[in-house]
Formats: structure tokens, C-alpha cells, sequence
């Protein structure tokens, strides 16, 4: 049987939808463990609504507060072999559970299923929701998710499937860090399930002003670097070899600061030569250049233009240097 675990708040305007498009999976044996985090519309009463129509559906009151809560309280209520996340303003396409179901059983445990997704919104979407839905799809698409993953978190939160026992091995819901989907995502990568390519769009990622990504302090950019050094510094950090920042903008400096903090040793590159020779934290800013005289560089990039990153990559490669092993991309 497959868990959905689903932790709702105020979706009310939403959650029909969303319910509705559960009941019309092609993939029947399921069970949805619905969670209310203290909602003060009428979300409840629509879940009781369903739950009389359909016995697969089941709601309870989150045990505490928030959306970490709510999933231990929906995953300590599950009973199923497979385990996947739901949104409640969301929307699953009709064959969702049945695809990902059949990648992940076929390709047995040590492996997590991930589909393609696809924004939607009233008002249409952004310029930055749309480069991270084409993204995010292409990494799917080809089962490369781990690549680029200080990038931005490369598994989306509402599409993905595993075995109990590799959620279980992976940490499941412990953590008390947010943005939670991303940490998950990091310990999935820390216990090395692979990414089972898949090219179908299997969900509808809505997007609304109120929803908690937009809203909640959890979701502010500190907390997204926060868990890129935190896994960083604990999973592809050397000691032994020279550590680099590369990029001075607000990213840059954010990280800079909590690695002083940790007292860890860096240096500092950036082709700016108004900020070339000076210090910013106590650190000198020197010119990329200067990568060639460390040891066994390992460098942090923070720079956000495109094509300011493509220069860096190509530098990077010429002195024979390989992503995720001596480069990492923090934006």
C-alpha cells in the first residue's frame, strides 16, 4: 500500500480539488493520512466530507505545530510500504501514484522515485518559477537530481516516492530543520538513493501569494544556505585542502560569516577590482587567479549571474576540476 502523508492548513479554497484528484488515480490501493495544522477555515469539514465518502481517507490534528509536526503525526499514523508527500492546494495528475509506484518497485529498495512537475497559478507564472520548473524537470528527467543539489532543492517536496525502510535509514521526519523538503532531500542523498529518472509529468504545483513557501519565515533564503553549509561542511567538505569562496554579493558574505563563525579557514575570490585587495570579515578579497596557488582547492560559489557562472565552470574545468568534487554551486 502506498501513505500519502498530507499536512493541510487553510487550504480550504483548494483542498476539493486537490481531494478529488486522490480519488481519481489510476492507483487504487493507497491510504491518505491527512493532518490539520490548526486551520481556521473549514478545511476540517471538507476532509470529514471526503473521509465519509471514501474509507482511504483519513484526518487527524497535528500533534504540534507546523509542517515538520504534522508529517511525524501523518507518518506515525501510515501503515503503508511506499511513502509519498501530497500538498493540499495541489494537484495530482491522474496516473501520479501508479507511475511512481511502479519505477520504485521494480527498481527495489536504495532508490527514491521522483516525477517532472508543472506550476500553475490564476495570474500565471513567474520568470523564476518557470527557469526552476525547467530545471528541476531536466535533472528528472535524466535521474541526475544530486548534481546540482546546492543549487536549490532538487526533489520537489509533493513528488517523490520511497520504501518505508529508506525513509526510515534516511532520518524520515527527526529533524527539526527547515525548509524541511530541502533537508530531506540532502539525508536522501546522504544514505545515496538514486534518483530514478522519469520523463512524464506526474504533478500541478500551484502558486498563490498565501501559500507557506511565500509566507513562512522557514522558507527565507538564510535557512536555504543555512542547510547547504550545514551538508556541506558535513558530506563533500575536505579538511585537508584549501577552502574557497568565490563572489562577494549578499550570498557570498552570509556564508563568510558562519564559516568565521565556525572557525573555518577560507579564502575569498572575486574578479571585482573595486573589492580586489580589500578585506571584507577580516578576509582578503584576491583575484580568481589566486586559485592556482592552493592546496587541492575546494570552492563555494555564490555567483548568481548565468553567464558569470558558465565562466567560472569553464575556468574550472581547464585547471581539471570537477563539480560536486572540487566545485560546488551554491546558487
Amino acid at each position: 500500500m502506498i501513505s500519502i502523508l498530507m499536512p493541510y492548513r487553510n487550504t480550504s479554497s483548494f483542498l476539493r480539488e486537490c481531494l478529488e484528484s486522490i480519488i481519481a488515480q489510476s492507483e487504487e490501493n493507497w491510504e491518505l493520512l491527512a493532518v490539520n495544522d490548526h486551520s481556521t477555515d473549514n478545511s476540517e469539514a471538507i476532509l470529514e466530507e471526503f473521509s465519509t465518502k471514501d474509507h482511504r481517507i483519513k484526518y487527524y490534528s497535528n500533534e504540534g505545530r507546523g509542517i515538520i509536526p504534522a508529517l511525524r503525526t501523518a507518518y506515525a499514523k501510515s501503515k503503508g510500504e511506499f511513502i509519498t508527500r501530497m500538498d493540499s492546494d495541489d494537484i495530482m495528475l491522474p496516473d501520479k501514484l501508479k507511475v511512481l509506484h511502479s519505477l520504485l518497485n521494480k527498481a527495489g529498495p536504495g532508490n527514491i522515485a521522483v516525477g517532472m512537475v508543472n506550476y500553475f497559478s490564476s495570474r500565471g507564472i513567474s520568470n523564476g518559477y518557470a527557469r526552476y520548473e525547467k530545471w528541476i524537470n531536466g535533472l528528472t528527467k535524466k535521474g541526475i537530481n544530486y548534481q546540482e543539489i546546492y543549487k536549490e532543492c532538487v526533489i520537489p517536496s509533493p513528488c517523490w516516492m520511497v520504501f518505508r525502510e529508506d525513509l526510515d535509514k534516511s532520518g524520515a521526519f527527526k529533524p527539526n530543520r527547515y525548509p524541511e523538503d530541502y533537508d530531506l532531500t540532502f539525508r536522501f542523498y546522504q544514505n545515496s538513493l538514486n534518483c530514478i529518472a522519469c520523463d512524464k509529468v506526474l504533478h500541478k504545483w500551484r502558486d498563490y501569494d498565501t501559500r507557506t513557501s511565500r509566507t513562512s519565515e522557514h522558507y527565507a533564503q538564510q535557512y536555504f544556505l543555512d542547510i547547504k553549509l550545514h551538508y556541506f561542511l558535513k558530506l563533500n567538505h575536505d579538511p585537508t585542502r584549501d577552502l574557497v569562496i568565490w563572489g562577494a554579493g549578499n550570498k557570498g558574505k552570509t556564508i563568510a560569516k558562519n564559516l568565521k563563525r565556525e572557525n573555518i579557514t577560507f579564502y575569498w575570490l572575486c574578479d571585482n577590482p573595486n573589492k580586489i585587495d580589500k578585506q571584507i570579515y577580516g578576509v582578503k578579497m584576491r583575484h580568481f587567479e589566486y586559485l592556482k596557488k592552493l592546496h587541492k582547492p575546494q570552492s563555494i560559489i555564490t555567483v548568481a549571474n548565468a553567464r558569470a557562472q558558465k565562466m567560472i565552470s569553464d575556468y574550472l574545468k581547464k585547471l581539471e576540476q570537477k563539480s560536486m568534487l572540487d566545485y560546488f554551486f551554491f546558487c
